[in-house]
């Protein structure tokens, strides 16, 4: 019998009352292993309500205590952290070592929240004025909603509710319909913690449940990572009914490859960016840009053995480079982009699309695919593919290469490979990308400093957790005093100034 999973709201689970449910899908094998309920209206606010009663008790906690709850919700995720990577394995279709990865790097935002009672201290001048004093403190917004993507299920969650939290607001939280187990399992284990009823609810659902969070009143900000093109859709929504967003959107990440650059490190960098978890990351490297001929030819002679080596295997088994795509629709898609970068002229040096695996001809899987010879003209090259792909753009010199990723619609990251420093640091200065790496192929940065993109990549004027993240989820309320002396000073109808 299929699973009917649940939402999450006041602290418990509850069962979806809308009748419309979607399949969940084990990747490696192509069986609907669960069913989700797709939210009403009426239940999202629910949720929301749930979230409204209990933030101003969760508000007036104070960050010490607030803090104590992060650290044992910390605790709880690590030691249920096998249980959790292999719930995500069997529904996302990473191997298990990256699904660890994906719990890990959200267990850092929430270490970084830990540490919240020193992030919302306010600033404090004595005597700004004759007898006055002038102070600022951090307040928390109300109720936060996240919207968030299907491939990282459980770190861009906690990316989210972590630093919402810990700053005292309370959280509403719509994950992707085709892998939510993980985010349920992260409430539980938020009450498990200590946090009251309430504080964290998990809501599944499809575009109804979307635009409930973004038009209800009661939801203050709200945080997204997905497409590009519902980025923007949920930016201007948003916007327009008075919330605070970021909307993270899609990317095409280029790696510059300079003629003096370590080529087998190159190539391994790049085995591992453009074809971990199935190139199903908006951080993966999806474009390399080697300068000059001579550069590309010796990139492309060691690339090609490599590509056609990899394991594609169960997301259980500890020898598999990578396992499945997320859906079968995905993997047509991805195949479709692979098809139109033949038809557009692209040299494919290693074709993935025919890839069977034994036994298991009904999953989700595909080989891993090399073009070169790929121009900026082809739709193949604009248009993010979100699949074990990897792209060679030749340059002709540094100045050319470092266009491509500065004249791209998106911005999210880029790398640059190269010994050369005064490159290195002309580079990151220059490239319009918001996050950049130097002989780093996925720069996303760790969790005390903050992620996000230019351009189509990031709609929204506030990146994703560290200090940018507190800025978002709290207001700035700031406190002129004086204390009377006794003295009557009389009317002044003259602004007050420092002159």
């Amino acid at each position: 019998m299929t699973k009917e999973l649940t939402h999450f709201i006041g602290g418990k689970a509850v069962k979806g009352q809308s009748g419309r449910f979607l399949d969940v899908y084990n990747p490696n094998t192509g069986e609907v292993s669960a069913r989700t309920p797709l939210a009403s209206a009426d239940e999202v606010r629910a949720a929301i309500a749930s979230a409204e009663k209990a933030f101003p008790d969760w508000a007036a906690v104070n960050p010490q205590r607030r803090a104590r709850v992060m650290f044992e919700f910390k605790r709880l995720v690590e030691a249920n952290m096998n249980e959790l990577a292999e719930m995500l394995s069997n529904e996302h279709g990473k191997v298990i070592a990256d699904s660890k990865g994906d719990v890990q790097r959200g267990l850092e935002v929430i270490e970084f929240s830990c540490g919240i009672p020193h992030l919302l201290k306010g600033e404090y001048t004595e005597g700004a004025g004759p007898g006055i004093d002038m102070y600022s403190m951090r307040q928390p917004l109300g109720v936060a909603a996240g919207i968030t993507p299907f491939n990282f299920p459980a770190m861009i969650p906690m990316w989210m509710f972590g630093v919402a939290i810990a700053c005292g607001n309370t959280f509403v939280c719509k994950p992707s319909e085709k892998d939510p187990s993980v985010p349920l399992r992260l409430a539980e284990l938020m009450m498990e913690a200590g946090a009251p009823a309430g504080v964290l609810n998990v809501i599944n659902g499809d575009k109804e449940a979307v635009d409930t969070l973004l038009t209800d009143p009661a939801i203050e900000a709200v945080s997204f990572v997905g497409s590009s093109a519902i980025a923007e859709y949920i930016y201007g929504t948003a916007a327009a009914h008075g919330k605070r967003v970021q909307a993270m959107g899609g990317a095409k990440n280029h790696a510059i490859i300079m003629p003096d650059a370590d080529m087998d490190r190159v190539v391994d960098d790049l085995i591992g960016a453009g074809y971990g978890s199935a190139g199903e990351r908006c951080m993966a490297i999806s474009v390399a840009v080697p300068v000059g001929e001579e550069t590309a030819d010796r990139l492309v002679e060691k690339l090609v053995p490599r590509v056609q080596s990899l394991k594609v295997g169960l997301s259980t088994d500890p020898d598999a480079d990578y396992g499945p795509l997320v859906t079968a629709q995905h993997r047509e898609k991805v195949k479709a982009c692979i098809d139109l970068g033949v038809k557009e002229g692209a040299e494919l040096l290693v074709d993935g699309r025919d890839f069977s695996m034994q036994g298991y001809e009904n999953g989700f899987f595909l080989g891993g695919s090399l073009f070169d010879k790929v121009t900026p003209d082809m739709s193949m090259y604009k248009e993010e593919i979100f699949g074990p792909v990897l792209q060679i753009v030749r340059a002709k010199d540094f100045e050319e290469a470092a266009s491509l990723p500065t004249k791209h619609q998106y911005g999210n990251g880029v790398a640059i490979f190269t010994r050369d420093g005064d490159a290195a640091r002309s580079f990151a200065s220059q490239v319009q990308v918001g996050m950049v790496g130097i002989n780093v192929p996925i720069p996303v940065p760790l969790a005390y400093h903050s992620f996000g993109g230019w351009k189509r990549s990031a709609f929204g004027d506030t990146n994703q957790h560290g200090p940018e993240g507190v800025r978002f989820y709290t207001k700035v309320k700031t406190v002129t005093s004086r204390w009377p002396t006794g003295v009557k000073e009389g009317s002044s109808f003259v602004i007050p100034t420092m002159k």
